[in-house]
């Protein structure tokens, strides 16, 4: 069975890397690493 990974990325960094996602001037790379970061964020509650 695999182990899961339970840490989470804090709000502060979700942040810029949401930000990072919708810039332009970043490299695809940075851009990737920023995605992996938002999709290990908690889901929003609603």
């Amino acid at each position: 069975m695999a182990k899961r990974n339970s840490k989470q990325t804090s709000r502060k960094v979700a942040r810029k890397a949401s930000r990072i996602l919708r810039d332009g001037r970043y490299s695809k790379n940075s851009k990737s690493v920023a995605g992996s970061a938002l999709s290990q964020t908690k889901p929003k509650r609603k």
